[in-house]
């Protein structure tokens, strides 16, 4: 069997890598995945790529199955999509999802993988990730039926729970951004969409995902009195101005912190097991696909990643294609 493998690795901030990488002999709860497709999520890993860690965050932000320490040399990336060359045989030809980075071949304890549905591409299952985060905040935010709900940030993250909202019935969901090519994103999703003046207030829910002040500014100007902005932004090492003036506290307003890290305290009787179990289920929506808007080669991520970091290529999640033809092929 073949165990050669090559890896992405983040040498220093902004310049990135592919190295070799000895696989270990398989042990007997272990398995070898063979990478088909792996995503990069452009929000924490570009932030990753240009080096805005917070010292005080390196051990919250690191990856299940991470090398190195940030800034760098480090070997970053949770949205992994392969099948299972060698392990149980209840897995042995399956495909799977894993947390792992951006490399071709790789091994793991058999816990770590879950089985992608024959219902979901496994192009698509790379969206597995960021659903689950989705799924965690709309379990923090609580949507009721008949809500009027704002989705501020059309990143992948965002977007990604515009889609699951728009699952619910009676509610009204629309998707604001200031970017004018994100209603075509929002339409394939089913929400509506505006730009951040033009956009409905009047809210019961925003979920704010813009990573930026002036889009968290406006989540709280689109609230009804008492409503609630869930944050999903991850700012890295930057200081955000928050309005808590003029009419915040009079219209008691609040502003509550969503992170996938911990399944939500509403669900605590869930573990991260069903979560990504349910994230992988709601991807037999064709309609997600919307959510990948490129795809390279993985022997191009040295040269795709500074173009990422930089919005030269603009991107949600742009999908990395794993072409071996020395391990056959998968449909």
């Amino acid at each position: 069997m073949n165990r050669a493998a090559r890896a992405f690795w983040l040498d220093s901030p902004g310049r990135g890598e592919i190295r070799e990488a000895d696989l270990p002999e398989p042990g007997p709860d272990e398995v070898v995945v063979r990478a088909l497709y792996s995503g990069v999520s452009r929000g924490t890993e570009t932030l990753v790529f240009r080096g805005g860690v917070p010292e005080s965050q390196h051990t919250a932000m690191r990856a299940p199955f991470q090398e190195g320490d940030f800034p760098g040399p480090v070997k970053y990336g949770y949205l992994s999509v392969g099948v299972v060359e060698e392990g149980p045989a209840s897995l042995t030809g399956r495909t799977v999802f894993c947390l792992y980075p951006h490399q071709t071949r790789y091994v793991v304890p058999a816990a770590a993988v879950t089985p992608v549905p024959e219902s979901v591409p496994a192009g698509r299952a790379v969206l597995a990730g960021t659903v689950e985060t989705a799924v965690n905040a709309l379990w923090d935010a609580a949507p009721l039926l008949g809500d009027r709900i704002a989705v501020v940030g059309g990143g992948m993250v965002g977007c990604s729970v515009a889609a699951l909202l728009a699952r619910f019935p009676g509610v009204r969901v629309q998707l604001v951004d200031a970017d004018p090519a994100r209603a075509e994103t929002a339409e394939a999703l089913g929400v509506g969409f505006a730009l951040p003046p033009a956009a409905d207030g009047d809210c019961d829910l925003v979920v704010h995902a813009s990573a930026s002040e002036g889009g968290l500014a406006r989540a709280l100007e689109l609230l009804r009195p008492e409503g609630t902005v869930v944050e999903l932004s991850w700012y890295g090492d930057r200081n955000v101005g928050v309005p808590l003036g003029e009419a915040f506290h009079s219209r008691r307003l609040t502003i509550r912190g969503s992170q996938v890290g911990t399944v939500s305290p509403a669900r605590a009787h869930r573990g991260y097991g069903d979560r990504l179990a349910l994230a992988l289920d709601l991807l037999a929506d064709p309609a997600l696909d919307a959510l990948v808007t490129g795809e390279s080669p993985f022997e191009e991520l040295p040269a795709v990643m500074p173009r990422l970091a930089s919005g030269d290529i603009p991107a949600l999640c742009h999908r990395v294609r794993y072409d071996d033809p020395g391990a056959g092929t998968h449909a």
